[in-house]
């Protein structure tokens, strides 16, 4: 079995984790949709046929596929785990003693598959067995309430581990509908026989970093994007460990708006090649970059810059070549939106890419790049694309490199 190591965007993929959506995402509702993050009700059917033609598409071509759900199950054979995963899914502040204590009783009830299953897609008061006596909690929630919420982001598995060479930052995510998120990858990282001798980077105690911010430009260069999701603290703490571990000789923390469309650096830019990314029009001329490098046991701060030209320096190449999403304004603005920038690198000029985004699937093409388009109407509710929806875990290294000049 290969050791787990990520040093670029595009090296060929060899391993990858995912989440096949399940029953978490029959939780949402239209009460609760906002709450939980997603802009819109999936068919819940249809979105796991889409993620199942999305891992057939990545095992055609010779990826080996993970799924969280399979590896979480097998975690909680050992006992620490299963402690651990109990304990994580209970809210005494919330439910109140009595109410705790009924659910911790059932979670330690269910077989592996079962309780992984809750700590997934949640309980509702209904669902929870009976106690003796009075419970005011009980009496004042509505039976459809959750005692435990179901993660229905889980499905994009890239915020919540990002490997770094050959470490793993299990990461610290901003919104709260997710931050359980990260308990349940945590276990899996520490507890499941593949990943034991696994060394860590970051913590997901740390302050808030999600993988979708993180790009790894080229070997030794990392991007992280700060705004909606990644704080500057946690862009820094990153770095820092990067640079203690030898990971990294330069971070590029890239200032992002604070908005749903962009609320991930990934939603606005992503690599394709060695040397070139798509990116979104509208912020190509305005990204700009603080410089991070380490100076003896600190870090230099320089800054901010042009994002692209930072980025080309760093990585030792004459210019970034970068590919537009959509072909005028209008459409650029809706395909960034339908994930357009979202693309997974399989291997180098080989993405994967909702088929939706026809003007930048043509884009891409005309480039050189090769598309493997996959449908998305029901993945992309929750606003994420083939690159949020996988955390690579191995990926070969980048053989040569390129300098390009084009702006496509």
């Amino acid at each position: 079995m290969s050791t787990p190591h990520v040093a670029s965007e595009v090296g060929p993929l060899q391993t990858v984790l995912l989440h096949r959506p399940g029953t978490e995402l029959k939780r949402l509702t239209p009460r609760n949709s906002d709450q939980l993050l997603f802009d819109a009700i999936p068919w819940v059917d249809r979105a796991q046929d889409e993620h199942d033609a999305f891992a057939d598409t990545l095992r055609s071509r010779g990826v080996e596929v993970l799924l969280l759900h399979d590896l979480l199950v097998e975690t909680l054979g050992d006992p620490r785990a299963r402690a651990a995963a109990t304990h994580s899914g209970v809210d005494e502040r919330r439910l109140g003693t009595e109410i705790a204590d009924t659910l911790r009783s059932h979670l330690s009830s269910v077989d592996d598959s079962t309780l992984a299953r809750t700590l997934i897609a949640g309980m509702t008061f209904e669902e929870l067995p009976a106690a003796e006596g009075q419970s005011l909690v009980r009496r004042m929630h509505h039976a459809h309430d959750f005692v435990i919420d179901p993660l229905p982001n889980l499905l994009f598995t890239r915020d919540s581990s990002v490997w770094v060479g050959n470490r793993v930052a299990v990461t610290a995510l901003a919104m709260p509908a997710r931050r359980r998120e990260s308990t349940l990858t945590d276990l899996v990282y520490a507890y499941h026989p593949r990943f034991s001798h696994s060394a860590r980077a970051y913590g997901a105690h740390s302050a808030p970093v999600e993988g979708g911010d993180v790009l790894l430009l080229a070997p030794g260069v990392a991007a992280i994007g700060v705004g909606e999701r990644t704080s500057p603290a946690g862009a820094e703490s990153l770095a820092r460990s990067m640079f203690a571990d030898d990971l990294a000789h330069t971070v590029l923390a890239v200032p992002i708006a604070q908005t749903r469309a962009s609320m991930h650096l990934d939603t606005v830019c992503t690599m394709v090649d060695r040397d070139t990314v798509v990116m979104y029009p509208a912020v190509q001329d305005t990204l700009t970059a603080y410089s991070l490098q380490p100076a003896g046991d600190g870090i230099k701060v320089s800054g901010p810059e042009p994002f692209l030209e930072t980025a080309a320096e760093a990585m030792g190449i004459d210019r970034l070549r970068v590919i537009d999403t959509g072909l005028d304004p209008v459409t650029a603005e809706r395909e960034q939106w339908e994930d357009g920038n979202n693309t997974l690198a399989v291997s180098p000029g080989v993405v994967v890419a909702y088929e939706r985004n026809v003007e930048t699937n043509a884009r891409l093409e005309e480039a050189g790049i090769e598309v493997l388009r996959i449908t998305g109407s029901e993945l992309g509710s929750g606003r994420g694309g083939p690159r949020c929806m996988s955390s690579p875990i191995i990926r070969e290294g980048l053989q040569g490199s390129g300098s390009g000049t084009l702006h496509v």
